[in-house]
């Protein structure tokens, strides 16, 4: 069910963002899929708790394929899918080791791979992807705005999933000291 939910995400992230035209927060760009894109990284570290860190790297490929080929057949150019491509290879693998590698309760570790990986997929996908160097949908000058307005949905949505596992093993330590 795990590896479902996570695969869902992912996929649903790429048809809600061709779906929908990108919110503008203030002065930040958010792509409407951003906020699935943060949880996948929460999704992820469900499935590396049930399945390891090595099965993980084979549920990332084939998210990765999906991914590529929703995207391509939403209609995205081959530069967009690339980007995504790559943005999400970095991004994932980043949050899969940050996740294995810490020695912290699994809320701070949500948390501090998700930000990163986070972090990283913005910075990648609308360099890469969306900037003048890339397929220039956005001009330099607003490519800072849609980096932090993706870096702050996907922050905020981690620091939920955060929240919530540190109230469930809070739970857990209550009924366990009974």
């Amino acid at each position: 069910m795990r590896i479902l939910i996570y695969l869902l995400a992912i996929v649903t992230a790429n048809v809600v963002t061709a779906a929908f035209a990108p919110i503008q927060l203030g002065i930040f760009i958010v792509p409407m899929g951003t906020l699935l894109v943060g949880a996948t990284f929460i999704f992820r570290d469900l499935v590396q708790n049930k399945y390891g860190r090595t099965k993980t790297y084979l549920f990332i490929g084939i998210a990765l394929v999906l991914s590529a080929l929703v995207s391509y057949s939403l209609g995205d150019t081959l530069l967009i899918v690339l980007a995504s491509a790559i943005s999400f290879l970095i991004s994932e693998t980043t949050d899969t080791e940050i996740y294995s590698r810490l020695k912290l309760p699994m809320s701070w570790r949500v948390f501090y791979s998700g930000l990163v990986g986070g972090l990283l997929d913005s910075m990648i996908f609308v360099v890469i992807g969306l900037s003048p160097l890339g397929a220039g949908f956005l001009p330099w000058k607003a490519v800072p705005f849609a980096i932090l307005g993706q870096v702050l949905v996907k922050t905020i949505i981690q620091g939920l999933g955060a929240v919530f596992f540190q109230l469930v093993q809070n739970r857990h330590n209550i009924v366990s000291s009974q």
